[in-house]
């Protein structure tokens, strides 16, 4: 019997801490909206607004986009700017020196502009030596 004592008794006192807590009133909100409010702040800091300022400056990029500028599209076509139109929403790039070959794409395809200095142009492939 004194074991069944000895559990009751345990029993009594872990009971209390188990008892919900009377309510707190706003501070009990607060308490409890903290970590999802942090962990909101901290996607938006880390996740949302770098990616923001990314699309932005490409907007720009492309907003500002004139001939001989040397572009790499999302397909990953490498190209040289030779006509910008922007009522059409497209460009036409020069992707073969050699041949003058052109393609039109649109501006939305338009993924980076490339350094001149930095970048491959199609006029230095590899395949020349």
């Amino acid at each position: 019997m004194s074991g069944l004592f000895h559990c009751a008794a345990a029993l009594g006192a872990i009971l209390p801490l188990a008892e919900p807590a009377p309510d707190a009133g706003p501070a009990g909100i607060l308490q409890f909206a903290m970590p999802a409010v942090t962990i909101a702040l901290l996607a938006y800091f880390l996740l949302f607004q770098p990616q923001r300022m990314k699309d932005q400056r490409l907007r720009q990029l492309v907003d500002n986009l004139k001939e001989n500028d040397h572009v790499i599209t999302s397909g990953g076509l490498h190209g040289v700017v030779t006509a910008v139109q922007r009522e059409q929403g497209r460009v036409t790039l020069r992707i073969d020196e050699t041949t003058g070959a052109k393609v039109r794409v649109d501006l939305w395809a338009i993924s980076r502009v490339a350094d001149k200095d930095s970048e491959n142009t199609p006029s230095d492939s590899k395949t020349k030596k």
